[in-house]
């Protein structure tokens, strides 16, 4: 069949959170644009990532409430899982995002073609459907979103049964009765989360001396210790060295310092990081510089060949889907003119939605230390909070890293209840470029849980009023 070919001023490769929101902001500002997908409309966050995995963890959170509400006297039987409905509820959440994201972009104008993009030349995409037809989509910009994919093992690669990538999770057949979890980031921990609430036991694997590496220090030690009293069994500074499945049964030979560990789980869960999918693109005939996976880019994601951009997690970490729409407005709001000079680096939040949950933004404090000897930190536990101690969540505390010279917000770091719903307003607070002043002028509304993010702050200035 002959090739079709059309005109746009931006054509964007990949419809997931970086892309499909690059789409909507070129729309907006009258730029003929196309978005080809390859898959589904939403990417991996909304169909295999950051939504579905939401869903089935407020189902391990409503467990656990029920579970718990004896304590605040009420009465009720063990509940009962049905495993098939909770996972098919997941999967119902992501299809009327889906069908949402789908409506924007028609609404927007957006012409959305399904199939797979090469880019052979600056200026030109081409796109092959399923079923064979092939386009040329001209444009003097293209930008690049692809995303990334899970990593595999080489000694334990995905067979969609016993070993398990995260989609596997997403849409297994039944509650295995035991899960080993390799990788202790928050892929790994959402997962463990969820399973071990629902009645699976859990071993999460790491190879790092800690769990959560990338979290502050006392952030990772607190959630290890809670998920362990969940139930969930860590080995940290614990490389995989042997792994086989047989008998229905995932059995892995770990070496942890000087000992060797057998073990044995009906599934295994491999969350050992993400790789880019730029390879496949076709890009060798272009200047675009591509390593394992991921694209090079510079300001505002421009790559090394003119009118070609990158967004999001193919540009590497952090591999955060927030992250993804923040570049793909600004490099669409840079090819139009709006921004310009050299691009800033902007305050990129981080979320973990295991139980417990946690957030943070900026500098740890081993890292802020690193940087400067001018460093304050203050911290507040939930249970001296009044709100937290009357809903049974004084689990958990805040943590601040100020630079003790000039006030700035260098870090905070949350676990506990709402972590996740509170981190914004310390990201405002380092976007602003505010100062310790500024936040303890602020007014925070009583009894709220953000009232321990005004006492954080307090603390790290010997003025903490309830602790």
């Amino acid at each position: 069949m002959a090739d079709q070919t059309q005109e746009f001023d931006i054509v964007i490769v990949g419809g997931g959170p970086g892309g499909y929101v690059a789409a909507l902001r070129a729309a907006q500002l009258g730029k003929r644009t196309a978005l080809v997908e390859r898959e589904s409309l939403g990417g991996i966050c909304l169909n295999w990532g950051c939504i579905p995995t939401k869903a089935l963890l407020h189902c391990a959170d409503t467990l656990r409430n029920i579970r718990q509400a004896g304590a605040l006297g009420i009465t009720v039987g063990e509940p009962r899982v049905d495993f098939e409905k909770i996972i098919a509820r997941s999967r119902q959440v992501s299809r009327r995002l889906n069908g949402g994201v789908t409506h924007l972009l028609s609404k927007a104008g957006v012409n959305v073609l399904m199939g797979t993009a090469s880019i052979p030349a600056a200026g030109r995409v081409q796109v092959e459907s399923s079923d064979g037809r092939r386009q040329t989509l001209r444009a003097e910009h293209t930008i690049i979103a692809v995303g990334a994919r899970s990593r595999e093992l080489p000694i334990l690669p995905f067979d969609g049964t016993h070993v398990w990538s995260y989609r596997d999770a997403l849409s297994a057949k039944a509650l295995p009765k035991s899960l080993i979890v390799i990788g202790a980031g928050a892929i790994g921990l959402e997962f463990a989360s969820f399973y071990a609430t629902l009645g699976t036991d859990v071993t999460v694997v790491e190879a790092v001396d800690r769990i959560l590496p990338g979290s502050d220090e006392e952030i990772s030690h607190f959630v290890q210790k809670t998920m362990s009293k969940d139930g969930i069994r860590f080995l940290t500074g614990a490389i995989v060295q042997e792994a086989l499945v047989e008998n229905g049964c995932v059995q892995l030979r770990v070496q942890q310092g000087d000992a060797t560990l057998s073990l044995q789980a009906e599934r295994a869960l491999v969350a050992v990081g993400l790789v880019g999918n730029a390879q496949g693109l076709g890009l060798e005939n272009t200047r675009v510089q591509v390593e394992d996976g991921l694209v090079r880019v510079g300001d505002w994601g421009a790559t090394a060949e003119p009118g070609i951009y990158a967004i999001g997690d193919v540009t590497g970490a952090p591999m955060l889907a927030h992250k993804a729409s923040h570049e793909g407005v600004a490099c669409v709001e840079h090819i139009v003119g709006l921004r310009t000079g050299a691009q800033h680096p902007v305050p990129m939040p981080a979320c973990v939605y295991s139980y417990p949950p946690s957030a943070s933004v900026g500098l740890t404090e081993a890292q802020a230390r690193q940087q400067t000897s001018d460093v304050r930190v203050g911290k507040f536990p939930l249970e001296a909070n009044g709100k937290a101690v009357a809903t049974d969540a004084g689990a958990g505390f805040i943590k601040t890293v100020f630079n003790s010279h000039s006030g700035e917000l260098l870090g905070a770091h949350l676990v506990g209840a709402e972590a996740t719903e509170l981190v914004h307003g310390y990201t405002i607070a380092a976007t602003l470029e505010t100062t310790e002043a500024e936040i303890i002028d602020t007014v925070f509304p009583h009894p709220t849980i953000s009232e321990a993010m005004h006492e954080a702050v307090l603390a790290a200035y010997g003025r903490a009023l309830h602790h």
